[in-house]
């Protein structure tokens, strides 16, 4: 059974061809063409980001290591596998709008910020990602790190009731 773009695009598939074994895709001729199909969908998402006029993809759900590449050969950055609370927070700060489908991708959904970077920090060599000079810039992140446990949930006790009290 040969694919084409047609029966690629109705069935809905994700293309995550590393996901899929050759017992369901039935024959193993049919996996280059997938293979071939699958990448003509990921050129055309990245193309369509591309035209918005986006310069950074940031990804709720994460995706493959071959959509990451193309991403970037694209001078993309992306950030993938950003919590749901996170992505709202990041959205609300930018003034963009969480999108869930690429068809629904426009300019006037994207967000705005001057900076964004990433630091690493303490002898872990932990990550942070920093989203500077951002349309509201009301939103602010408090980061605590402390020597166990204990020492960090007193100090968020301690920063919830300062803050109670600014109230």
């Amino acid at each position: 059974q040969e694919l084409s773009k047609e029966k690629l695009g109705k069935a809905r598939i994700v293309p995550r061809f590393q996901e899929l074994s050759k017992e369901k895709l039935g024959k193993a001729r049919i996996v280059p063409r997938f293979q071939e199909l699958s990448k003509e969908k990921f050129d055309e998402m990245v193309k369509q980001v591309k035209d918005t006029g986006a310069n950074l993809v940031i990804c709720q759900w994460g995706f493959d290591d071959e959509a990451n590449h193309l991403l970037l050969q694209r001078e993309l950055p992306a950030v993938r596998w950003v919590g749901g609370p996170e992505i709202e927070l990041i959205a609300i700060a930018t003034g963009g709008r969480i999108v869930p489908r690429f068809q629904e991708l426009s300019k006037e959904k994207l967000g705005k910020a001057g900076i964004v970077r990433e630091l690493t920090f303490g002898t872990t060599k932990d990550r942070m990602l920093v989203i500077e000079q951002c349309q509201n810039s009301r939103a602010v992140t408090i980061f605590i790190r402390g020597g166990n446990k204990m020492i960090i949930e007193e100090a968020k006790r301690s920063i919830h009731d300062a803050l109670c009290v600014v109230r």
